[in-house]
C-alpha cells in the first residue's frame, strides 16, 4: 500500500503533503454530538464497536483526510487494567483506585475486544481505501500520571508524586507489558501506524526523562517497528525534542505549537507532524491561511505530515477544518 503518509514516513518524500488531525472523529462534529447525546457514558461509547466505527469514519465522509484515527482513549488502558474510569461533564477524566492484582492477557484483551473489532470493522471499510488507519497507545508516563493522580494534573504534578517509587515501578512494568499487547492487538486488527501520545512530557525536569520517557517509550518503539509498522511519538511540551529524537528514535515526531518550527526544522532530520494552534481554527480565514503557509513553507523540502500541535478543539467550526484541508492538499 502507497499512501501519502507512507511516502513520507518509509521513503521520507515530500512531493504531497498528507494531513490528519488528533482528535479528527469527535466532539466537534454536530454527527458526533448527536451519539454523544444519546450515549453520555464516554467509556461505553469507547466499547461500542458500531458506534465507533461509524465515529471513526466521520471525518472522512467530510473531508479528503490522508488516513482515519481510531476512536478510542488513552485510558482504555488503565480501564483494561480493572482501574475504574469515568469522564466528568466539563471536567475531564476521573480515576478509581490503582488495581494492582494479576490480570490475565486474555482477561485484558477481552475488555478492549469491542476496540480490535473496531478497528477491523474501519479497516474493511471503502472510505479507508488508499489512507492510513492509525492506532495509538498513551505513553508510559503520561498514563502513569492519570493512574496515580486519578485526573489530568493540568500544569504539575505534586512533589509527593515520586515518593512510592516500588508502586511507580511495579505500575511501569505492568504498562510496559499490557502496551505492548494493546499495540499488537490494534496491529493485527488493521492498525498500520501506531501514533504513541506522551500528553505530560512537559512536568518532567530533564534529570527524569531517560528513567520515565525515554527508556520506557524506546521499549514500545522498538517493539512497534519489529512489527514493520511505522511509530510517530508525540511527547507534548518536552523541553527538548531533538534529544527525545536521539533518544526515543521514532519514525516521525509530531510537534506542539509552542515550539519554534524553526528550530525543530534546523535540528531534527526525520519526518515532522504538527505544530499549528488549535485555536488558530476558531480565528478567520485569513488568518488560518497564513499561519498554515507558514508551516507548509517551513517543512516544504522536509518530509511533513500536516497536523494541530494539540487535539481540534471541541469549539471548531467544521467548515474551516474543511477550508484547512483544501488549504493543504492544494499546495
Amino acid at each position: 500500500m502507497t499512501t501519502p503518509i507512507y511516502e513520507c514516513l518509509i521513503n521520507k518524500k515530500t512531493s504531497t503533503k498528507p494531513i490528519w488531525f488528533m482528535r479528527q472523529a469527535g466532539r466537534y462534529l454536530p454527527e458526533f454530538k448527536k451519539i454523544r447525546k444519546l450515549n453520555p457514558d464516554f467509556v461505553k461509547l469507547c466499547l461500542d464497536t458500531n458506534l465507533s466505527s461509524e465515529i471513526t469514519l466521520q471525518p472522512l465522509k467530510r473531508f479528503d483526510l490522508s488516513a482515519a484515527i481510531i476512536f478510542s482513549d488513552i485510558l482504555m488502558v488503565p480501564y483494561g487494567l480493572k482501574q475504574q474510569v469515568n469522564f466528568k461533564k466539563d471536567f475531564g477524566p476521573l480515576l478509581g483506585e490503582i488495581n494492582l492484582e494479576d490480570i490475565s492477557e486474555a482477561e485484558f484483551i477481552e475488555k478492549l475486544k469491542p476496540i480490535y473489532n473496531c478497528i477491523n470493522k474501519v479497516k474493511s471499510n471503502y472510505l479507508i481505501k488508499n489512507k492510513n488507519l492509525i492506532g495509538f497507545i498513551g505513553a508510559p508516563w503520561t498514563l502513569l500520571v492519570y493512574m496515580i493522580n486519578k485526573k489530568s494534573p493540568k500544569k504539575n504534578i505534586d512533589s509527593s508524586f515520586f515518593n512510592n517509587k516500588k508502586l511507580i515501578d511495579k505500575i511501569l512494568e505492568k504498562l510496559e507489558k499490557f502496551l505492548i499487547i494493546h499495540i499488537e492487538n490494534q496491529i493485527d486488527n488493521g492498525a498500520d501506524i501506531i501514533q504513541i501520545f506522551d500528553s505530560w512530557a512537559g512536568l518532567l525536569d530533564r534529570k527524569d526523562l531517560p528513567k520515565y520517557i525515554y527508556e520506557p517509550t524506546l521499549k514500545l518503539v522498538n517493539f512497534i517497528k519489529s512489527k514493520k509498522i511505522p511509530v510517530i511519538c508525540f511527547p507534548r511540551e518536552i523541553k527538548n525534542y531533538r534529544e527525545y529524537v536521539e533518544n526515543v528514535k521514532p519514525d516521525a515526531i509530531s510537534i506542539d505549537y509552542k515550539i519554534d518550527p524553526n528550530i525543530i526544522k534546523k535540528e531534527i532530520k526525520i519526518p515532522i507532524q504538527g505544530g499549528l494552534d488549535p485555536k488558530v481554527l476558531l480565528s478567520d480565514k485569513e488568518n488560518l491561511k497564513k499561519e498554515a503557509l507558514k508551516y507548509l513553507d517551513i517543512f516544504k523540502d522536509h518530509p511533513y505530515i500536516f497536523n494541530l500541535g494539540h487535539g481540534v478543539l471541541p469549539e471548531t467550526n467544521p467548515m474551516m477544518i474543511d477550508y484547512l484541508v483544501k488549504i493543504v492538499n492544494d499546495y
